[in-house]
């Protein structure tokens, strides 16, 4: 069972989604990398969409460390139901409605998606391909506000995402089976899809 690690809800636990069909990211790497983007700054007041959410962990995170807007985007209706239950927690702790859940395909919220975000995070399925994987940064990139940070998190034996021109890989980090990329925007670079 996940739990809240540390903020003002820290300490509770939450839901997890039923069967094998996600892969929450473990309290040991969850900490490490809140630790970092802590040390980097990033998550008060920030605006966090959390993409692949399965039961919303990393988002609901972000929440009860400050983060201002946290948007939980997965598919799966089981999924999508327990981040639903997890957002209501977390809001009732916070005592304001700071985590809103959205049951869609990734691709089709980025496509409607009003950012700009401040931190997103990405942890698809293993299945997903390293060419899909590459269309929803491509997707993401316009929406990403100066100094976002990305975060994927893939499978060790997966190969390095495929950055878009407009994102840049700044720092990796390996944790057993895990291993989490770090990206940000590149100044001056325009969108790909043509957006301001």
């Amino acid at each position: 069972m996940s739990r809240i690690i540390a903020g003002i809800a820290g300490g509770h636990h939450l839901a997890s989604v039923p069967g094998s069909g996600t892969r929450p990211t473990t309290d040991r790497v969850k900490e490490a990398l809140f630790s970092r983007l802590e040390a980097m700054e990033v998550l008060q007041d920030a605006r966090v969409l959390d993409l692949y959410a399965g039961s919303g962990s990393l988002g609901i995170e972000s929440a009860s460390r400050g983060a201002q807007r946290v948007e939980l985007v997965e598919s799966d209706a089981k999924a999508a139901a327990v981040c639903q239950s997890n957002a209501k927690l977390v809001n009732k702790l916070l005592r304001h409605d700071a985590v809103s859940v959205h049951r869609a395909k990734v691709e089709t919220l980025l496509q409607r998606s009003a950012g700009p975000w401040d931190l997103v995070f990405l942890d698809p399925p293993y299945p997903l391909s390293e060419t899909e994987l590459s269309t929803v940064l491509t997707l993401l990139s316009p929406q990403l506000a100066a100094g976002a940070v990305v975060v994927v998190e893939r499978s060790s034996r997966s190969p390095e995402p495929a950055w878009p021109a407009e994102l840049e890989r700044f720092s990796e980090r390996g944790y057993g089976e895990t291993k989490l990329w770090f990206a940000e925007p590149v100044e001056g670079v325009a969108p790909s899809d043509g957006a301001e």
